[in-house]
């Protein structure tokens, strides 16, 4: 089951413990998001491909997503997105990064919920995903992500009781450290405020909780930039009018309609297995994957496809540039108001 279904019909609330006195404390988890997500217009479901290639698209050396942040807008004011963690997971590693979360698994769903001004450049993202089968095994991230792609994000004055962070220690010439700050849900905030009563605890805690958010944030504006190109992105309508049917029938609870968006079509890359040089043979270079390589040229975005170097017997290797073109007035607009700021 889709994580928007296993959220949507989550019954369980989320209570947390404090090691300290035994009090137990029901914060915001899953259960407390269905009513939003139910009600949200547009809900995205990504194949395997299509968040591989956004994965490989953020973290692609050269123009980093920041040089792009002018092309990118959410399209709603309320949107979901979801893809599959293994798939994702994956592409992290081959980009040389390291996705660790207690408890979690490379089976289930990761999701993003995003709330967003209406011309989708201001907002909030929460995180959410799944690692099993039963209610308590939704998650939803104790941490949410402000934007702010416009501009900087702002020097907010210091509010009682709210901890804000920028992730410039994370990224400091990228988009996260530029356009973003992170802060505690509010009743994480009030949780903590209570279990960590020093600042300094608070906002050790606060840095912890961000990598689960801060990972997904540019795989999702990589996704979010695909879909402003020209030639966009395959998408599908869920068609679950009869199966819904069926399922009302049974008592069971419908399941929530999607578009399902899939990767363009792309020069294969894949991986393959070298063999031992025979003894005595000429050594050669070892197989290893090179990432991506991304430049902003006004309304073109110009890629070079992540490959494999190194001798390989088995499958072919076909690495070719990727192009993709804007609405041109649209770009050049965009590159007056950052010029000068673009790394």
């Amino acid at each position: 089951m889709r994580l928007i279904d296993r959220i949507i019909q989550c019954r369980a609330p989320f209570i947390v413990e404090n090691c300290v006195n035994h009090r137990h404390t029901r914060v915001s988890g899953a259960m407390d998001a269905a009513a939003d997500l139910e009600r949200c217009p547009i809900r995205y479901v990504l194949d395997d491909e299509l968040i591989s290639l956004c994965a490989d698209l953020a973290y692609s050396n050269g123009t980093t997503i920041m040089g792009c942040a002018d092309l990118i807008r959410v399209p709603a004011e309320s949107i979901w997105v979801e893809w599959c963690n293994k798939p994702w997971r994956h592409a992290l590693s081959r980009n040389g990064l390291k996705y660790d979360t207690d408890g979690d698994s490379p089976v289930g769903h990761y999701g993003m919920l995003i709330r967003a001004s209406s011309d989708g450049q201001r907002g909030v993202m929460r995180a959410f995903w799944c690692v099993g089968d039963r209610d308590l095994d939704v998650h939803a991230s104790a941490t949410q992500a402000c934007f702010y792609l416009d501009e900087a994000a702002p020097e907010l004055p210091d509010e009682p009781g709210v901890l804000r962070v920028t992730a410039s220690a994370m990224d400091p010439e990228g988009i996260l450290g530029r356009c973003f700050h992170f802060e505690f849900e509010d009743s994480w905030a009030r949780y903590y405020r209570q279990a960590a009563p020093l600042a300094s605890q608070e906002k050790e805690i606060l840095h912890q909780s961000i990598g689960v958010v801060a990972l997904a944030v540019p795989v999702l504006l990589a996704f979010f930039l695909l879909l402003t190109t020209r030639a966009g992105l395959p998408q599908r309508q869920s068609q679950l009018q009869r199966l819904n049917r069926d399922r009302l029938q049974r008592g069971r609870a419908p399941l929530a309609e999607h578009i399902e968006v899939s990767a363009p079509l792309l020069p294969p890359y894949r991986e393959a297995q070298v063999e031992a040089a025979a003894a005595g043979a000429r050594r050669h270079p070892r197989l290893h994957h090179v990432r991506g390589h991304l430049v902003r040229r006004n309304d073109r975005l110009i890629w070079r496809v992540p490959h494999l170097r190194g001798r390989s017997h088995e499958g072919v290797l076909k690495s070719r540039t990727v192009e993709w073109r804007f609405d041109a007035g649209k770009a050049q607009r965009g590159e007056r108001s950052s010029r000068g700021s673009t790394p």
